[in-house]
């Protein structure tokens, strides 16, 4: 008895003809998952092979529940031809979006549903065993919630801040215990193909797949969080440098401070012009004696974080608005750098500060107007993120299809 496509997928041992055949279904599918429903002749053509090796490819993924005969296709003339496509609910993948204090978890099917998100799931991002624990708990936990078999899940990717080889799974910043790739010690706990990507490139990849973008090629997604964060888009296709850490748009050299950044660092623009940065700066000027929303609720400075300050200041408080407005003001030097460098097409503000929308959004306008090239910035839009929280999962889930499909 021949071996379903879910078996051949997961067999580590598979060479010779099976390993041809496992790799022309996968070329099928991702044919099918970018470009749509289609005839044997736009297979034929795509894959540069024989109707009848077509055929048979089909009739092999309709056996395994994978594709679907949609009928008969409108013609100009002759046999009308059979439209093939995938059934959507074959196949699912599932995304993980790590953010500092909690976790957004995604599921997806074959045709980039979303079918489930658990969002905003408490959890502590630490660099100890523990936290990797807990986040391999909280992922089997969805699993088993999930209305559907666990082996017709066919990937997960996580996204993880900081620098994450994609290609060989090993992250560098968070987790980094042992000699295996990370991506390797989770999947032993799960059981399930895990796919590793830093958490900006996934979102600016979400992104780019959404209503967003309309037809730009060069884009610069900006993940505007605790941290500074970049996912680059060249000719539609993610950028990500010799060794994968290609972003790190944080930890430019902009400033001339003493402040000491995480890398280490001094002037890094993340010291000026981040959320930790913005914490900082709102905390002492309550302590300095400035007046907010917070601290007449009695917060202390030292309770304050991020997404306090966020709140208030979607709910007009003026502290909260004048230092949202530096912070945007010193992000516009920083993107004014990009802009000259890259002369994109479209810049994307996504992340957590990204949610006090033209609060940011006008300083950072303003500033990139002031500090790069205007035969430069003419060009180039500005938007704020519409996938907001769930750029995330989208991206984690529609680049481990794309790796699951294609690799």
């Amino acid at each position: 008895m021949s071996k379903t496509f879910f078996e051949e997928l997961n067999s580590e041992n598979v060479t010779g003809v099976a390993y041809k055949n496992i790799n022309l279904k996968k070329a099928a599918l991702a044919y099918f998952a970018n470009i749509g429903n289609a005839t044997i002749a736009d297979m034929c053509k795509e894959l540069n092979l024989s109707a009848p090796k077509v055929t048979t490819l089909l009739n092999d993924l309709i056996q395994d529940g994978l594709v679907k005969d949609y009928g008969k296709v409108e013609s100009t003339g002759g046999r009308k031809p059979n439209l093939y496509g995938l059934v959507p609910d074959s196949a699912f993948f599932i995304g993980v979006d790590i953010k500092q204090n909690h976790l957004n978890l995604g599921l997806s099917d074959l045709q980039k549903n979303l079918i489930r998100t658990v969002e905003d799931l408490p959890y502590k991002l630490d660099n100890n065993k523990e936290s990797l624990e807990q986040l391999c708990h909280h992922i089997n936990q969805f699993i088993t919630d999930l209305p559907v078999p666990r082996e017709k899940i066919l990937g997960i990717g996580i996204n993880l801040s900081g620098r994450i080889n994609y290609a060989t799974g090993y992250s560098y910043s968070f987790f980094h215990f042992d000699e295996e790739p990370l991506s390797k010690i989770i999947e032993a706990k799960i059981g399930i193909r895990v796919f590793l990507e830093n958490d900006s490139r996934a979102m600016a990849y979400g992104e780019f797949c959404s209503d967003s973008v309309h037809g730009e090629k060069n884009v610069l997604f900006l993940n505007l969080d605790h941290g500074i964060g970049m996912g680059v888009l060249i000719d539609g296709k993610l950028y990500y440098g010799k060794s994968g850490y290609s972003g790190e748009f944080g930890h430019i050299p902009l400033f001339d401070n003493e402040i000491i950044c995480h890398c280490g660092k001094k002037g890094c623009l993340e010291t000026e012009a981040s959320g930790w940065a913005l914490v900082r700066m709102f905390r002492q000027k309550l302590e300095e004696g400035s007046s907010s929303l917070l601290s007449r609720r009695n917060m202390q400075p030292s309770e304050i974080g991020l997404q306090d300050i966020i709140h208030a200041a979607n709910h007009d408080d003026v502290l909260a608005i004048e230092l949202i407005a530096r912070i945007g003001e010193n992000l516009g030097r920083g993107i004014a750098l990009l802009i000259n460098i890259f002369n994109p097409e479209l810049v994307i503000l996504g992340g957590s500060l990204a949610a006090t929308e033209d609060y940011i959004r006008l300083p950072i306008k303003s500033a990139i107007n002031k500090y790069s090239l205007s035969l430069v910035n003419n060009d180039t839009k500005l938007k704020i993120s519409r996938l907001g929280e769930r750029a995330g999962i989208i991206g984690a889930c529609l680049l481990v299809r794309n790796k699951v499909l294609i690799s």
